[in-house]
């Protein structure tokens, strides 16, 4: 590769022999084949979005073949393909996958720009006196009405892949289990899937106690098997199970995902709390049925925009600081 011109005349000559892998969500495949009968590999990524206004405005108007996958309600989401700039021509395949909340908030504005994330330290007593309180207060807004709906058979029944409400003597049991929105439905190396409790009195995995340990094994036991049934090729141990806190919601809900998936912030350290650990530090806690996470201290990652940091946290660093 003695030079541009010499390297940019390679890609022309190669010649495909297989997909050798798909990663990162599918946005990047690397090929094995040859160039000149020399074995060769050749790794195709998408490049960044465009971030200039003219520019963005322009590759919006090259959308075309938007369609829905599903809405529930702000909430909807889509695959579309991209026309060529030079020409009319369209995609072949979806190539985008569009999530759209409409009319959005405040709240939604704040979460999806850029900021710096504060790792704090939440202890039983901070969650007692200001987070629990502001987790009802969010509650109470309505932001959990696309949950309901889900829950209650209003949207998005076609794509549940396991509603389990028969638990004879365990009434309160019964879970969901669909795609997640971010997931495009059919690269299976980025499946994300989300597990919804019908019940309404755990709010997030602070609500988790001694008592609850056999049903979230008998939950995980159930998701495991549904996904492994409806997805040939892929085998338990193959997903991984986790709960956000802080969760987007407070209703809690258990994501499933591939373990092909490359890690990104939502399953970084001080974001994902791993089923499975969770379901052993509930079962050697100290304590009767009664005890649970409401009683430890927890370290988690929130951005300087949330209400928690800006209403809670912040306020109490300033406090902590001047106390010396």
């Amino acid at each position: 590769m003695e030079s541009s011109a010499a390297a940019e005349a390679l890609i022309p000559r190669f010649k495909l022999d297989k997909l050798l892998n798909q990663d990162q969500g599918g946005r990047r495949i690397t090929l094995l084949g040859s160039i000149d009968s020399r074995p060769a590999l050749l790794t195709f990524e998408r490049a960044a979005f465009p971030t200039s206004p003219e520019t963005i405005q322009f590759f919006h108007s090259t959308l075309t073949n938007v369609t829905n996958l599903g809405a529930n309600d702000i909430y909807a989401w889509y695959l579309a393909s991209t026309r060529s700039p030079e020409s009319s021509e369209v995609s072949a395949a979806p190539d985008l996958k569009l999530n759209l909340i409409f009319p959005c908030k405040e709240s939604h504005i704040k979460k999806y720009s850029p900021q710096t994330v504060r790792m704090v330290i939440e202890t039983p007593a901070i969650y007692t006196q200001y987070v629990r309180p502001y987790m009802q207060l969010k509650r109470e807004e309505g932001r959990l009405n696309w949950v309901f709906n889900i829950i209650e058979g209003r949207t998005e029944q076609e794509d549940v892949i396991l509603r389990d409400s028969k638990n004879p003597g365990h009434d309160d049991e019964g879970f969901l289990l669909l795609p997640d929105m971010n997931w495009d439905r059919k690269t299976m190396s980025s499946l994300r899937l989300l597990g919804l409790v019908e019940r309404r009195d755990i709010w997030s995995l602070r609500d988790l106690k001694k008592g609850h340990v056999e049903w979230l094994r008998r939950v995980r036991t159930k998701i495991l098997d549904a996904v492994t049934g409806v997805y040939p090729g892929v085998e338990k141990d193959m997903l991984k199970l986790y709960m956000h806190y802080q969760p987007t919601y407070y209703h809690f809900h258990i994501h499933v995902i591939s373990t092909r998936l490359e890690p990104n912030s939502t399953q970084a350290v001080g974001k994902a709390f791993g089923l499975e650990n969770i379901i052993s530090q509930l079962e050697t806690m100290a304590g009767g049925p009664e005890a649970g996470l409401a009683d430890v201290e927890l370290t988690y990652g929130i951005g300087e925009a949330s209400e928690l940091w800006t209403e809670v946290f912040a306020p109490l660093k300033v406090e902590q600081e001047k106390s010396g």
